[in-house]
């Protein structure tokens, strides 16, 4: 699909590809489009999530401290292995795309000091599955003074206009919303990037339906120091990333004496104060909740039982493939010339179409 060459078409069927913080897989989602006078349709096609195998663990996790030999070879190596995926996604369900759509995976992010960065170099993508690729989404938010992040709301103000708020459980938990004539978003606190960290110590890669965090009891020493991280009186636009998380989240955990379950049950407790915080603007309405951790029954339950607001937790496909259906959804606006990050949610000086193009 050459981008010059796309006038007229209303019909696009894309692979959104979506790797998070919390290192829980690469979500790949086969999507389908069509440009209507008022708006968008959408199909999430098939999906699948690829959990890395220990090798790609640990290269990323060791990645930010790697030389930049390291860093330029990963960033290669990994574009290729998003290719392979590419391959083994389409060859099994016999899918056809027009391009892929590639977040990559973010080893660095501060954009207050004029950077970010995500691997999963684009070229040798395209190179390994023979289509055009969009990948790097940030930079050019980054490069007019925006945080780059979070870039989902586009999305969500132009695929789920009946909710009043879109709610992401990933890594981090984010929200978005709109506010009179302009859409805002922000990174509200570490969800199930702490919620993994935590469970990591036993021995399992994540609390399943948070029964962990049940059985544990709130220390309120330590909520009340989470609550009162300088971060969360920022005015947004605001974004948060792993170098915030080692050095201001993590030590007060790595600090406690408190035993696994209820620093798990007093870090459920926060990300639930911090989302009530979020969600103060006006009377009851309703939140969409999708990412991972909208299928953490306990970390649910109690947001429904500290708000009045309607908690809609859709289907397992949408909860769990959101991301990637909007990853491809910024690809489509790349192609089509259209913004894909708005300087309202990101404080950058203009709306930005952001993304690099490669063909095969």
């Amino acid at each position: 699909m050459n981008p010059n060459n796309i006038s007229g078409r209303n019909l696009f069927s894309i692979i959104g590809i979506m790797s998070g913080t919390s290192l829980d897989g690469v979500d790949l989602a086969h999507c389908t489009f069509e440009i209507k006078a008022n708006g968008y349709n959408y199909v999430i096609g098939r999906c699948e999530t690829y959990a890395y195998p220990a090798d790609w663990l640990k290269r990323l996790k060791q990645l930010p401290s790697a030389t930049a030999e390291e860093y330029a070879f990963t960033h290669v190596e990994y574009g290729r292995y998003l290719g392979g995926l590419v391959n083994q996604f389409t060859l099994k369900y016999s899918v056809k795309a027009d391009f892929v759509s590639s977040h990559g995976h973010t080893i660095f992010h501060q954009p207050n000091k004029g950077f970010t960065a995500q691997i999963g170099d684009g070229a040798s993508l395209a190179a390994e599955c023979g289509l055009p690729v969009v990948c790097d989404f940030r930079s050019s938010d980054v490069a007019y003074h925006g945080q780059g992040a979070p870039l989902v709301p586009i999305g969500d103000d132009l695929l789920f206009p009946e909710f009043t708020y879109c709610l992401n459980l990933g890594g981090f938990a984010n929200i978005s919303f709109r506010s009179e004539d302009s859409r805002l978003a922000y990174d509200i606190c570490p969800a199930n990037i702490i919620l993994n960290h935590l469970a990591n110590k036993t021995g399992v890669s994540f609390d399943e339906d948070g029964r962990m965090a049940e059985q544990g009891k709130v220390d309120a020493e330590l909520l009340d120091s989470l609550n009162k991280l300088p971060y969360y009186s920022m005015p947004y636009p605001k974004s948060l990333g792993r170098e915030w998380l080692e050095k201001d989240f993590l030590p007060l955990f790595d600090s406690s004496s408190c035993n696994t379950g209820d620093l798990m049950r007093t870090a459920v407790e926060h990300i639930v104060l911090q989302i009530l915080r979020s969600t103060s603007h006006g009377g009851p309405s309703n939140i969409l909740v999708t990412g991972g951790g909208a299928l953490n029954k306990y970390l649910i339950s109690r947001l429904q039982a500290s708000t009045d607001h309607s908690i809609v937790v859709p289907s397992r496909t949408l909860v769990e493939y959101k991301e990637a259906l909007i990853f491809a959804f910024l690809g489509l606006h790349r192609m089509l010339n259209k913004p894909n990050s708005l300087k309202s949610v990101t404080g950058a000086s203009k709306d930005a179409c952001g993304g690099a193009v490669y063909l095969p």
